[in-house]
């Protein structure tokens, strides 16, 4: 079965990898504008040679490594004070939700502005982008935890720290979960957009490669950088979320 699954969507892969070959060489396509995958592959053997692509990659992965780590800290006590708290809920929370809805290069003019052409403007962005998906998602989550259960835990006397431990955060932990990796998702969105506009002092991560490749009209790194954009979000949630997620279902009795 296992074996099924992976060789299906590889022989699509493929399937899609050789049309899209065959269609720019044989379609009378510019190649400049839409590169084949040879071409796309050539210049990613290219920077793996040179060592663009790893040293980029990983001033963009620690980048945001940081800057989702500051944004989950702060958002997880907020979102579960917004849920506890019915006044902080209808202010900070009605402002997360708008805030939540504004494109993450709505931020850049202000971090040029406060921080200037530094790292702090990029981490900023970041910041902005992860922070109120992670209240909202934990807001709700503790939200949804059944008031059953949480009458159930005080009459035998938990409170305080003990319900907050014991009850409230294990009943929402997928939710907050889910919550963790759409943050993941916007920190990916806000960093690009901060690497294109900030790209001084900042050092040369993939956004700024990806920009490049728009200025010198390279399509073959535009879309090579977007594949490895791809990857490593892919990667990410193979290697951190998944496996969380797949111990939850099974300490619930949902997986085997």
């Amino acid at each position: 079965m296992k074996l099924h699954r992976s060789v299906i969507p590889t022989l699509l892969a493929l399937l899609f990898v050789g049309g899209w070959e065959w269609f720019v060489r044989f379609g009378h396509v510019n190649e400049v504008l839409v590169p084949p995958p040879s071409h796309i592959l050539s210049w990613f053997w290219e920077s793996l040679r040179n060592g663009e692509i790893l040293s980029a990659t990983l001033v963009t992965m620690r980048r945001l490594l940081i800057g989702f780590a500051i944004g989950a800290a702060l958002g997880i006590p907020l979102g579960a004070l917004c849920a506890r708290v019915r006044w902080v809920r209808d202010t900070l929370g009605v402002l997360a939700l708008g805030l939540q809805t504004l494109p993450s290069v709505c931020w850049v003019p202000l971090a040029l502005l406060w921080f200037g052409q530094q790292e702090s403007a990029v981490l900023f962005v970041v910041v902005m982008g992860t922070v109120w998906a992670v209240v909202i998602a934990v807001q709700e989550s503790v939200l949804s935890v059944h008031p059953l259960y949480l009458r159930a835990a005080m009459t035998m006397g938990s409170k305080g720290t003990h319900l907050w431990t014991h009850v409230i955060f294990p009943a929402a932990l997928p939710g907050i979960l889910s919550g963790m990796k759409q943050g993941w998702a916007f920190a990916w969105r806000s960093l690009m957009a901060a690497e294109i506009f900030v790209v001084i002092l900042t050092g040369f991560g993939l956004g700024s490669l990806l920009h490049a490749g728009r200025e010198l009209l390279r399509m073959d790194q535009v879309m090579g950088v977007m594949v490895v954009v791809v990857a490593v979000g892919l990667l990410a949630d193979l290697i951190f979320f998944a496996p969380i997620e797949r111990w939850l279902r099974r300490s619930r009795g949902l997986e085997r």
